[in-house]
């Protein structure tokens, strides 16, 4: 069952695939679930394949360089060479070995050996195996203690053991591809396949007809809306999902791994909009068809040195990297800095903070602070505080009134506290209780997050980051009655570039801004 953009029921709604019939039937997608459940975008749970498969390979690795450690330890240590002793032996064998898995792993992480392909060879990864085993062993051979003259000249037998390494490796790789190919036969992983027209069919089918690629599509995504074609047709058919919370209800329910664009994400602004809910929920991104153009760099299979393009059944097909996720290698850096600089201003305003209640008792009566809920981190609810500058009629105009900047209830030291920011200043106290940061995208209220994300392409996607009391989007004077677009733009764009400097800087940049009176 999918929904549409309006969040109406529509079970009929599916996708049909031309050709025969594939041997393998499509998986039901759950039903959605009540619009009062929040599935938390960000499921950070790690790849569980993509874990898997480095492992595999870098034992590989690992045991093909063992193997010729010793094979080359045994061949200047036999009778007759210089230091045949058995404990000195098997002393450099160790070092040998300790040297090269030291330079070989980081050789073949950087050269994306350890990555996921669609379909990986041995044969395919042969250049780059043997250019990085010859860079290892050349380092091993820098230490007397793991290479010496033995019965056969030096570099007589550093060549003979680069080549037996490496076809060592390329035998241990196969075995690995291999058994993945085959477990891909037996359990593929969903995914799901984003565009429904001739090249989305064609490709639903190929991985269908395919198993050997390991997917199995539990959907098809409709990024503009209704479905050119939503007949249903012999074959197999697929749910066809066209709203966010759908699409991302379905890839948690289905444990999607994998999420196959036949729409490009460079030219599309609504396949963009996409790649960041993918990549949150830690899936691999593949773009194939005529958005992967043969001649992109991204397209050769890691370390074929850009020669060799990866296909899906011919279609040019290439893995979309994301941008290293700073945010989530820092974030003990950054509630670090959250707590540090709060607690040091609320020490330091505290006189402030004080004199602002005192005006706000005075000239309003009592209720000094405004409890609201916003929406934060993965769609949380959390009460945010405030100096009240204004009190609402009833808890609708609270929750649903847009701005009242211009409020003529409002009293001059509502228009002070408004017009200096001051009135943000109590949540500094959500800061320090985790309920927000002190720079990120600056929360919501409810009816405006499900407002504004049914209108606005990545809204929604804010949410992988904390709430903050200022933003990128804010010291670019974005607030107030701005354009949500824009705002939403800055806000995706700071978390997908994050450093713990840009939150200092973001930080010194808004003490400027209050200083010149930029509040709202």
């Amino acid at each position: 069952m999918t929904t549409d953009n309006t969040g109406t029921s529509n079970p009929s709604r599916v996708l049909p695939l031309p050709g025969p019939k594939p041997r393998t039937t499509a998986a039901h997608v759950g039903p959605p679930r009540s619009p009062a459940h929040r599935p938390l975008p960000p499921a950070l749970r790690g790849n569980p394949h993509r874990r898997r498969a480095a492992a595999l390979l870098a034992a590989a690795d690992c045991l093909a360089a063992v193997a010729a450690a010793a094979a080359v330890t045994a061949v200047t240590a036999a009778p007759g060479a210089p230091g045949a002793g058995g404990g000195e032996g098997v002393l450099a064998a160790a070092v040998l070995c300790a040297v090269l898995l030291a330079v070989l792993v980081p050789l073949n992480a950087r050269a994306g050996l350890y990555r996921i392909a669609l379909a990986p060879t041995a044969l395919g990864e042969l250049p780059a195996l043997l250019g990085r085993t010859a860079a290892a062993w050349c380092a091993a051979a820098a230490i007397p203690a793991a290479i010496r003259e033995g019965n056969a000249p030096g570099w007589t037998l550093l060549v003979a053991a680069v080549a037996a390494h490496t076809a060592l490796a390329c035998v241990a790789r196969g075995a690995v591809h291999l058994a993945r190919r085959r477990a891909g036969r037996r359990r593929p992983r969903s995914a799901l396949v984003i565009g429904t027209g001739e090249a989305g069919r064609r490709v639903t089918t190929a991985l269908y007809e395919h198993p050997e690629y390991g997917m199995r599509p539990v959907g098809v995504v409709e990024p503009g809306g209704e479905p050119a074609d939503a007949a249903l047709a012999e074959g197999v058919s697929v749910p066809v999902l066209t709203g966010r919370e759908d699409i991302v209800r379905a890839a948690i329910q289905n444990a999607v791994r994998d999420a196959v664009f036949t729409r490009d994400p460079g030219t599309d602004p609504e396949a963009a909009a996409l790649v960041p809910v993918f990549t949150d929920l830690d899936c691999t991104v593949w773009v194939v068809g005529a958005a992967s153009p043969a001649a992109h760099p991204a397209a050769a299979v890691p370390g074929a040195g850009g020669r060799t393009v990866e296909h899906l059944w011919g279609f040019p097909c290439r893995r979309l990297d994301p941008r290293p996720r700073h945010h989530r290698a820092g974030p003990r850096g950054k509630r670090a800095l959250d707590v540090a600089v709060a607690a040091a201003a609320l020490l330091a305003a505290a006189p402030v903070l004080l004199a602002c209640a005192l005006a706000v008792r005075i000239a309003d009566g009592p209720g000094v602070i405004f409890r609201q809920e916003r929406i934060g981190l993965g769609g949380r609810p959390f009460t945010v505080l405030k100096f009240r500058t204004l009190r609402p009629r009833d808890e609708h105009e609270s929750a649903t009134r847009w701005n009242v900047a211009d409020d003529r209830r409002m009293s001059t030291v509502g228009h002070v506290l408004r017009r200096t920011s001051l009135d943000e200043l109590p949540q500094l106290f959500n800061v320090l209780r985790g309920d927000m940061s002190l720079v990120g995208p600056r929360p919501e209220r409810p009816y405006f997050v499900q407002h504004f994300s049914r209108l606005h392409p990545g809204y929604a996607a804010r949410h992988r980051m904390p709430a903050g009391i200022t933003g990128l989007a804010q010291v670019h004077g974005l607030r107030g009655d701005t354009s949500i677009e824009d705002r939403a733009r800055f806000d995706n764009h700071y978390i997908e570039t994050w450093s713990l400097w840009q939150d200092v800087s973001i930080l010194l940049r808004t003490a400027g801004s209050v200083l010149r009176l930029g509040g709202s």
